[in-house]
């Protein structure tokens, strides 16, 4: 079932119990969370999956705020439009900084996190605000072929390189506006999810953080998944082993994780 919050969020629900909820990264959409697999829902949950502002079939910023406190009210309207009191959330990239931004604010909302390749250093904020700014403006003067260029795919290991090559023009397409997109490239990066380090402390949810090695995902550096597993209470840290495909581009491997809930 689909459906649109007054605020212009669009997503999905599918099944029926407890709630988990999904949160994609930036430059992705809903589909780029569990990557399309069904256990969850085949396991007795209710799945939401939406696109963020300004991203997928989602409405732009009518304001043209595209900070963490906009992300987190976002999430708490989805929550609200699909009738769930609370959830587990699976947040990617951005979706679990939001999350955790979420999960923060709102804790009595949250019944467990899964943080899939974290990306938000504290200690180093604002990082590479210069690569944001030239993914945004390739996005919109070139639109798919200028983001990936600006993208340089060469930073990546070559064995890596065709299959993100196709993974960022699968999604990259999938954008209603990609102006919308260019604008949140150059305004998330900017803002704060939480403050420091200490802040993830004052999490009391079960926690699972998903990494994934820098040959494969350099936008994601393994040490900042592992300082998320040091820094929330009882989080453990999951790994592809060397060589393989990350967890963060298999739907099956989070779907397990998330049933852990």
């Amino acid at each position: 079932m689909e459906w649109t919050t007054e605020q212009g969020i669009a997503g999905e629900r599918e099944g029926d119990g407890p709630f988990a909820v999904g949160l994609h990264g930036l430059t992705a959409t809903r589909r780029y969370v569990l990557m399309g697999a069904r256990a969850v829902e085949r396991a007795g949950r209710t799945v939401a999956l939406y696109d963020a502002r300004g991203h997928g079939a989602s409405a732009p910023a009518a304001d043209g705020d595209y900070s963490y406190a906009a992300l987190s009210r976002d999430l708490g309207a989805v929550l609200d439009a699909t009738g769930a009191r609370d959830a587990v959330l699976i947040g990617v990239s951005m979706g679990a900084h939001t999350a955790i931004r979420f999960a923060l604010e709102e804790p009595r909302r949250v019944r467990g996190l899964l943080v899939v390749t974290p990306a938000y250093d504290p200690d180093t904020f604002p990082a590479a605000l210069e690569r944001w700014d030239a993914l945004a403006h390739g996005l919109r003067t070139g639109g798919v072929d200028g983001f990936i260029a600006a993208y340089d795919l060469e930073r990546l290991a070559p064995a890596w390189r065709e299959v993100a090559e196709r993974a960022l023009r699968q999604r990259m397409s999938a954008h209603t506006h990609p102006d919308a997109v260019a604008d949140a490239l150059s305004g998330v990066p900017r803002s704060r999810p939480f403050d420091s380090w200490a802040s993830l402390e004052r999490l009391e949810v079960p926690t699972i953080v998903v990494g994934s090695r820098d040959d494969a995902d350099p936008e994601h550096p393994l040490a900042v998944a592992r300082a998320y597993a040091r820094a929330i209470p009882g989080a453990r840290l999951e790994l592809e082993d060397e060589g393989a495909s990350p967890i963060a581009w298999q739907g099956g491997r989070l779907s397990r994780l998330l049933l852990e809930f």
